[in-house]
C-alpha cells in the first residue's frame, strides 16, 4: 500500500514534473460512462485522454502492448 505523504506529493505534481519522470511512458485507468455505460479511460500523466476500453484488462493490456507503464492512483 501507497504510503499517505507518497500519495499526497504525486497528486501535486505538476505537468513539467512529469514529463521529468518520463510523461510518454505513465498512464492510468479511471472508471467512465459513456452513453450510460461503464467503461474504462486511459489516460497520460499529464490527464489527456488516449482511449476508451471495455474493461479494466484490456486498459492494461493496450497500456502493455504500447508500452505505457500503468500507475496506480488512489
Amino acid at each position: 500500500m501507497m504510503n499517505t505523504d507518497i500519495s499526497s506529493s504525486l497528486k501535486n505534481l505538476t505537468q513539467h514534473d512529469w514529463l521529468t519522470f518520463g510523461l510518454n511512458a505513465i498512464a492510468y485507468l479511471r472508471p467512465a460512462v459513456v452513453n450510460g455505460q461503464s467503461i474504462y479511460a486511459i489516460h497520460a500523466a499529464d490527464g489527456s485522454q488516449l482511449a476508451l476500453v471495455a474493461n479494466r484488462n484490456v486498459g492494461l493490456a493496450a497500456m502493455y502492448e504500447h508500452e505505457l507503464e500503468p500507475v496506480w492512483l488512489q
